[in-house]
């Protein structure tokens, strides 16, 4: 850490994101807080927080990102069976601090977790300015599963998705690509890679090319205020 930049509280400039260290890959910088200004500038310029409660503040640009362009989205047979059978309803914006809580307490089975109290109040206040959304899934009046993440012109940056129920958080996610496709979305980010996301259609992007289409989505109109599903049904899936 001794190497890295720390971030002061009054000032909110980062370092070049081609600064970031190799090992571990992407980090970036220490410090400073979690303000609406300062997240709004680090996702503006491909950078996001991410460590765990005994730590500091880190700030993260991989060299790789997973990423999925809303059209080359994949479901499965086995999904589009789920789809049609309706088990699930999926809305927007209704329940946001449920759904950051829940992502939270799912990832207590690891050792500490990333979203910690301060990251939760940090992304509440987004989620108040209209820069931070989520996505419900619900059963029969209960939320079963989730996600939620920063949308910045058109290009949404998806943080992290719980499930307590099979297929709840991917049926949740393919509701959320396919209403991005209608508001025509250029990227969704997924950050760090895994094979449940690329089974879905994410792809490893260079950095480069990520900042790319970044630096030209954010300038694009994107969906304002909170928003409302305007999908009536994924049947044909």
């Amino acid at each position: 850490m001794s190497k890295l930049p720390w971030l002061s509280d009054t000032e909110l400039d980062f370092p070049p994101v081609s600064k970031a260290l190799k090992d571990p890959d992407g980090l970036l910088a220490v410090g400073g807080d979690l303000s609406c200004e300062r997240l709004i500038l680090a996702y503006e310029h491909g950078i996001f927080p991410w460590y765990q409660d005994d730590q500091p503040i880190l700030w993260w640009s991989p060299s790789l990102r997973m990423a999925l362009r809303p059209s080359d989205l994949i479901v499965s047979r086995s999904m589009r069976k789920v789809l049609r059978r309706g088990e699930y309803q999926v809305t927007l914006d209704q329940a946001f601090k449920q759904v950051i809580e829940h992502c939270a307490m799912t990832r207590e089975v690891y050792p500490g977790t990333w979203i910690t109290e301060p990251m939760q109040e940090a992304y509440c206040a987004l989620h108040q300015r209209g820069i931070a959304h989520s996505v419900e899934v619900w059963h029969e009046g209960a939320l079963v599963g989730g996600l939620y993440g920063i949308a910045m012109g058109q290009l949404f940056f998806g943080e992290s998705m719980f499930s307590l129920r099979d297929n709840a958080s991917k049926t949740g996610f393919i509701w959320l690509v396919k209403q991005l496709q209608l508001w025509h979305y250029q990227l969704i980010d997924c950050q760090v890679p895994s094979e449940h996301l690329r089974s879905l259609g994410a792809q490893d992007m260079p950095r480069a090319q990520f900042l790319e289409i970044l630096e030209q989505a954010r300038s694009l109109p994107g969906k304002q205020g909170l928003w409302e599903m305007e999908l009536s049904d994924l049947a044909s899936e």
